[in-house]
């Protein structure tokens, strides 16, 4: 899609990454050039963090779990071994360091409304958009791995579609306590009266509900967005049903522009049928980019890094994303003898047969999803890249593309040093930050939430008077 002047429309870029060791490239950290593993390191972090705003990243987007992926081999071996997502820490506490050493970029952090209750979250959201000045943004996410419901006293998680249910009212709580509990001028900081808030406009959301009662106010001040921007991923129909409600930036997977066409258009009609502008989303499909000086060099560099994949990490992975233990499956055996409709589908997001006419194997899936998980790869010069991009903007709608990496930082600086010039020069990338908090940097329409969405409906006092 082109702009009214028939130049590019700008592309945007997030980087991918997690808090642990190869994020979606198990087996990578071994690589000599890799510092995942580094990432007990506050350095690691500020130097990508400065790396990514040289490059105008709309921000960084931090995945997480809250268990260890147990479906392969029915332990927890395999993904422990490889290093597959496990060792993982908390997203949230190194948002403060990055945020010091840039001024632009964003962080959306991924958080689970199962493990946490929304009132001391709602705290930890406000301070972050506080210490931030508001570049923070929240990953809504309901769970898939039964062992992190395990370690919190469950049997299981709840059934799919509960678990978004559940995931409803955790955010009705979250808007009450952000946009409806401080009014706007509660803070007056009265040096002659000794008032610092105002105790009239501090108000009780008095919420009684299925999963939770919160009756009281929220403890913080309101912060630069008040609800930081809300992010998500989840493709199922009920995952659409809730982000067509809640979300404003929102993260796919498509191994191809037909199927990416078809799911962004899926988003956009679902946004337009709950009310809203069906442009007030930011839709970003996953990819991993492996580019050098020339196409040679970037093939190359493929090359190299695929003697790196871990098969046994990269199934460990697919297995916990599946539901579905592959273990019991030859590595060679086609892809169709393996009796699971989840499987099928999930491989239907690849390709159903190779170049060569040939079914997908338990290897060729491995051997995909060992760099840069579910996603497709681009393996190209700077110039071969920048246009593919553009082609894929232009013929799905989608806004921009959430990067994962081979190795870091290096894949991310090669895409600055390589792709993000070639983009430029066509007309199809920033070459300045807007200015402003994450939400205005991403929309260009102020700070708020806007009044079309859900969140806005619980403001209250001049807030909802303007409204």
């Amino acid at each position: 899609m082109t702009t009214n002047d028939n130049s590019p429309r700008h592309i945007r870029f997030n980087a991918f990454d997690m808090n642990c060791v190869g994020h979606q490239s198990p087996g990578l950290w071994r690589h000599p050039d890799d510092r995942s593993a580094d990432y007990t390191d506050i350095r690691y972090w500020t130097e990508l963090a400065k790396t990514l705003e040289k490059g105008f990243f709309d921000g960084i987007f931090i995945a997480d779990v809250l268990g260890t992926y147990d479906a392969f081999g029915g332990n927890r071996d395999a993904a422990v071994r490889s290093a597959a997502q496990t060792p993982v820490n908390d997203p949230a506490l190194l948002v403060s360091a990055m945020a010091l050493v840039t001024e632009h970029l964003g962080f959306g952090i991924t958080a689970g409304t199962a493990y946490e209750h929304p009132y001391p979250f709602a705290r930890r959201l406000s301070t972050l958009d506080h210490i931030t000045n508001g570049r923070v943004g929240w990953n809504v996410v309901t769970g898939y791995l039964p062992s992190a419901a395990q370690n919190l006293g469950a049997k299981d998680q709840l059934a799919h579609d509960e678990r978004y249910d559940h995931a409803d009212e955790y955010l009705e709580v979250i808007y009450k306590l952000l946009e409806g509990s401080w009014e706007d001028d509660a803070v007056v900081r009265d040096r002659e009266t000794g008032v610092f808030t105002d105790p009239d406009k501090v108000h009780n959301i008095g919420h009684e509900g299925k999963y939770f009662n919160v009756p009281l106010s929220h403890i913080s001040e309101p912060s630069p967005q008040r609800t930081p921007v809300i992010y998500q991923a989840g493709a199922s129909p009920r995952g659409i049903e809730f982000a067509a409600g809640n979300a404003e930036a929102i993260f796919v997977g498509s191994p191809t522009k037909t199927q990416l066409k078809e799911t962004v258009k899926k988003i956009r009609d679902a946004v337009e049928a709950a009310g809203r502008d069906r442009r007030s989303v930011r839709i970003y499909t996953l990819l991993t980019i492996i580019t050098d000086e020339t196409a040679e060099k970037a093939e190359a560099k493929h090359q190299d890094y695929q003697r790196y994949i871990s098969n046994e990490g990269a199934l460990a992975l697919m297995s916990g994303w599946m539901g579905v233990d592959l273990s019991g499956y030859d590595l060679d055996e086609p892809i169709g003898n393996v009796d699971s409709n989840a499987i099928q589908s999930a491989v239907t997001n690849f390709q159903k047969v190779n170049d060569d006419g040939t079914p997908w194997t338990l290897r060729d899936i491995a051997e995909s999803a060992g760099i840069g998980g579910l996603g497709p790869r681009m393996v190209g010069s700077g110039a071969e890249i920048a246009e593919e991009l553009i082609s894929w903007v232009d013929e799905t709608d989608v806004d921009g593309f959430n990067l994962a990496y081979a190795i870091t930082p290096g894949t991310f600086e090669d895409i600055i040093k390589f792709v993000v010039p070639e983009l430029q020069e066509r007309g199809a990338y920033p070459t300045e930050y807007v200015e402003g908090t994450l939400r205005n940097k991403l929309f260009n329409k102020g700070d708020k939430l806007p009044v079309e969405h859900k969140g806005s409906s619980f403001r209250i006092g001049s807030a909802a008077l303007a409204q």
